[in-house]
């Protein structure tokens, strides 16, 4: 519905209704390559000073669940927005978070408790020039998407400009996105998978080879899945290293989207595969300060690297910081946190195409604004 206003200022959100979106819509409208060029120019507006970010925050209450033992309540939030999006996007969830164990090996583990046996997460975006709140959506597609958008965006950096194998850990939901995502970037020979599950690899396997028309097996180890690999990704919810850095050779990729917090202590990649490092960047330094994250902080705490020589996605794309300058270069992404800018890169990108498709349902903006000051 054109909006007929009498506001000076000028939106291209030209909208009097917030449109509500499914994750179906979300999937249906965003591609991988269209999820990393929306990416890429965020994170220069981030690089030029012009888009902001606040750190992402997770709260856990202390006492555990009456429900779920083991496991707390979490909530958590990150937002940021950018003149070039021209919007403000706040991603939230509500989660139920602990642990478990597949395999003998500890996993972080978010359970589906809502009705119906669901999750509940949010974006929602405001209009930067109307303050208005255009629209709302799960985070849940939008989530997978922005990770893989970010790593396959520092692996046009730092990866072997034609790397031959994969050596990809995890075969779930993160894996998928990854191998989708890194396999329009690469022309991979060959992509090796290794999971605990020995079936759940074999399946992963089997699908991928078939939806990506290239070779994709299972591995039988880490150590059979790292070797011979010029491009390691690691995409998994795992608590500790899922393998050897002392097996990393020189000219390799390493990548890990390892996340942690405080209070989840869990990482993807060990010292030995920091300390072999010749370019360790990571996704924001500040967050890895907040979250103590042990791939990170921890390690320049070790003095296993010196914080001036970790340094953030955006200054590869300045040019600030060179990526891969010699094929024996060791190069390391830590895609350690998300951060609002990725859901109001992606998230506005979703809204202008499921405008222009017609997709959604909308509801009327006025109710969620008010006449009082706040």
């Amino acid at each position: 519905m054109p909006l007929q206003s009498t506001h000076d200022v000028k939106s291209p959100w030209v909208y009097t209704m917030t449109l509500l979106l499914n994750n179906d819509e979300v999937e249906k409208v965003l591609t991988p390559e269209i999820s990393i060029q929306a990416t890429e120019a965020i994170y220069r507006e981030l690089a030029e000073g012009t888009a902001y970010n606040r750190p992402r925050s997770q709260v856990y209450l202390p006492a555990e669940s009456k429900n779920h033992p083991g496991f707390h309540y979490r909530f958590k939030s990150q937002e940021g927005g950018s003149p070039g999006t021209g919007v403000w996007a706040l991603r939230i969830t509500s989660d139920m978070s602990g642990h478990s164990f597949t395999s003998g090996k500890k996993r972080r583990r978010i359970l589906p408790v809502a009705t119906g046996d669901r999750y509940c997460g949010l974006v929602i975006l405001f209009d930067i020039e109307r303050i208005e709140p255009i629209a709302i959506m799960p985070d849940g597609i939008m989530q997978k998407m922005r990770v893989a958008a970010l790593s396959s965006l520092a692996a046009k950096y730092l990866a072997p400009a034609k790397p031959k194998v994969m050596g990809l850990f995890g075969s779930g939901w993160q894996a998928s996105a990854h191998i989708e995502y890194l396999s329009k970037l690469f022309d991979f020979e060959r992509v090796k998978v290794y999971s605990p599950n020995e079936e759940h690899r074999r399946q992963f396997a089997r699908e991928m080879s078939r939806k990506l028309d290239r070779p994709v097996v299972a591995a039988e180890s880490p150590r059979e899945t790292v070797e011979s690999s010029d491009f390691i990704q690691a995409a998994t919810a795992a608590w500790d290293p899922v393998f050897d850095g002392h097996w990393v050779e020189k000219g390799m990729y390493i990548a890990s989207i390892g996340g942690a917090d405080r209070t989840s202590k869990r990482r993807e990649i060990d010292d030995e595969t920091i300390q072999r490092a010749d370019i360790y960047i990571v996704h924001s330094k500040e967050v890895a300060r907040l979250d103590q994250s042990p791939d990170i902080w921890e390690a320049a705490e070790k003095g296993i690297k010196d914080w001036d020589s970790i340094h953030e996605i955006q200054d590869l794309l300045t040019g600030k910081v060179p990526g891969r300058t010699g094929a024996d270069q060791t190069t390391l992404f830590n895609n350690n946190t998300g951060a609002g800018v990725q859901f109001a890169a992606l998230g506005s990108t979703v809204l202008k195409r499921a405008r222009d498709l017609g997709l959604g349902r909308e509801l009327p903006t006025e109710w969620f604004l008010e006449d009082e000051i706040p």
